[in-house]
């Protein structure tokens, strides 16, 4: 059935009595219709609810929490008064430590069901604040006509609407509260109707503790444009910037087109540093590139992959799908070498960049499309005995099915994905690899994203 005939199809208008069984593994209440799966957005293990439908399509329904008639324990008032609306976050009705134990029970059962594995340490969960939080983040902008108003945030869950909101709870406070300036603003532009988002990136001014972080925090922001602004438009932008303290980017097309706008003289490089017993380091970055969006979720996440790798001195480890060098550049202080690779030039040559910024003169950098032949690239030929992978979403199982090329004694891998990291779990235990430590990192508190890390060990 085609997305247009599914929004045609018309809808039963009567809410439906249902028992939540249990949770699917995105964060819904599943229960049954007549036998049918019911997908519940809002509700819990447990609860009795009423709902309307958002969608019936041949294997399974959805629907819209309308009412909890019995609630489960698990239940908390949302943080956040747009929560129930907003697709930034889904599981702000749901306790703390029940998210976790969602979140490490999808890990689990991927592991089990796809892999086959069940023997292994648990790694303790990675927690840090569940409030603000969030550096990087995509705003949608609209002008909507009948209310003569601007919308700026994150869409509505499941629907292409944008919430109107005036503030976020999860973003870091320096970037939350300026939804509701931000919507002032752009109203008060000429080309309102022209600007569909915002892209925020945040750095740091400092290597301060985890805990100060807000202090130091230097907000950039990217406006992307469909039109050419007016002079007028451009001096509100400017007058907005120097009010609030952030930086403005523009961007009148596709990615290569965004250019510096307010403070004219300012570096177009971010930075964020990681504190090192050895050192602090500081990595830069342009506003646009990949970088994590929880700061001490990702300052932890490293500590922890170099106690799974346990370097040695006398360790070459290769780090794949290393990007600006955010595990490179700390792995590379306690062992031999390091060697990292990733799919685009330019960041490897920020990559290389900052390990030279930062005096590491035991790294390697090269450009490689990971999910294609390697037999004849230089970097593989090389000799690892530990390896760090941190893949996409899609997982890496063209490069894992050929781990034997590599023999890496050990392999940390980094995943954003625990479907495609137990597809990968697989494939490793099949190519002589034992799974020895797995864990969630809530790298997204209150989503159902599931991040982990897990240890592989080569059997001998």
């Amino acid at each position: 059935m085609s997305n247009n005939r599914r929004r045609r199809q018309s809808l039963p208008a009567h809410p439906e009595t249902l028992t939540i069984e249990r949770m699917s593994h995105e964060g819904r209440g599943v229960a049954r219709i007549d036998g049918k799966i019911a997908f519940v957005d809002g509700a819990l293990t447990g609860e009795t609810v009423t709902a309307t439908f958002t969608s019936r399509r041949s294997q399974f329904d959805e629907l819209k929490l309308l009412e909890v008639l019995q609630s489960s324990e698990k239940r908390v008032q949302a943080p956040c008064s747009v929560a129930a609306i907003c697709g930034g976050c889904l599981l702000q009705h749901m306790r703390l430590d029940a998210q976790i134990e969602l979140k490490q029970q999808v890990l689990f059962d991927h592991l089990k069901h796809t892999a086959g594995v069940i023997d292994y340490s648990v790694l303790p969960a990675m927690t840090s604040s569940t409030q603000s939080y969030r550096r990087k983040a995509r705003l949608a902008v609209r002008y909507v006509h009948k209310k003569s108003d601007v919308l700026v945030g994150f869409r509505e869950k499941a629907n292409t609407f944008i919430t109107d909101m005036d503030h976020c709870t999860t973003l870091v406070p320096a970037v939350g509260k300026l939804i509701k300036p931000l919507r002032a603003l752009i109203l008060s532009l000429g080309g309102c109707r022209d600007i569909p988002q915002i892209e925020v990136a945040v750095g740091e001014k400092s290597c301060v503790a985890t805990d100060q972080l807000d202090s130091v925090l230097r907000v950039t922001m990217t406006l992307r444009h469909m039109e050419p602004l007016s002079d007028a438009d451009r001096q509100k932008l400017r007058d907005f910037a120097d009010q609030y303290q952030i930086e403005w980017f523009l961007q009148s097309g596709g990615p290569n087109t965004v250019m510096r706008f307010w403070p004219e003289t300012a570096d177009d490089h971010l930075q964020y540093f990681l504190p090192d017993e050895t050192g602090d380091l500081c990595i830069s970055f342009f506003p646009g590139d990949f970088t994590q969006v929880n700061a001490d979720i990702n300052r932890k996440m490293i500590q922890q992959a170099i106690e799974l790798l346990d370097l040695k001195d006398d360790d070459n480890v290769l780090d794949l799908f290393c990007g600006l060098g955010n595990f490179t550049l700390p792995l590379a202080r306690r062992c031999l070498s390091v060697t990292g690779v990733e799919g685009s030039e330019d960041m490897v040559a920020r990559a290389a960049l900052n390990a030279q910024n930062n005096q590491l003169s035991n790294t390697r950098f090269f450009s490689a499309d990971l999910f294609t032949d390697f037999d004849s690239t230089r970097w593989a030929t090389l000799g690892y005995s530990k390896l760090l992978l941190d893949p996409p979403r899609s997982g890496a199982i063209e490069l894992v099915s050929r781990i034997r090329e590599l023999l890496p004694q050990v392999i940390v891998y980094v995943s954003c994905n625990p479907a495609t990291f137990a597809r990968d779990a697989a494939e490793l235990t099949k190519q002589g690899y034992r799974l020895t430590h797995a864990g969630v990192m809530d790298m997204f508190p209150h989503t159902g994203h599931v991040e982990s890390m897990a240890r592989f060990e080569r059997v001998k």
